[in-house]
């Protein structure tokens, strides 16, 4: 049963990812390596079919590998929590909201801007 689980907990990790595709605020990557662990339990035919990828292969391997996150996802990634962050902001949202999103975006900068280049 928890093989089940883990399957489907990864297609549900691919179909986040795959939403993140298209809205530049919700994370591909991360969700792709997610799936990818999630199906190394449940199903390792996902497993390899995620590894293979032509697009998010690479990424899943270079994370598994070293750790390594590219400079233009890095960029991308602390751009768009800025970009959320100052948009929140010029909205006027209530301050506790700010400091909630601050509170939780810093430390994520802070985590992917530190992570060797790959």
């Amino acid at each position: 049963m928890g093989r089940h689980v883990f399957l489907a907990l990864g297609w549900i990790s691919v179909a986040l990812g795959m939403v993140g595709v298209v809205l530049p605020v919700l994370p591909t990557v991360p969700f792709m390596i997610l799936a990818a662990f999630l199906f190394g339990k449940g199903s390792p035919r996902a497993r390899a079919w995620l590894i293979d990828h032509a697009h998010f292969g690479p990424h899943i391997q270079r994370w598994e590998a070293t750790g390594a996150i590219s400079r233009r996802a890095k960029i991308m990634a602390v751009s768009t929590m800025a970009a959320v962050l100052l948009l929140s902001v010029l909205m006027r949202l209530d301050l506790y909201l700010i400091a909630i999103q601050a509170a939780c975006m810093i430390p994520a900068a802070i985590f992917v801007w530190t992570r060797p280049d790959g």
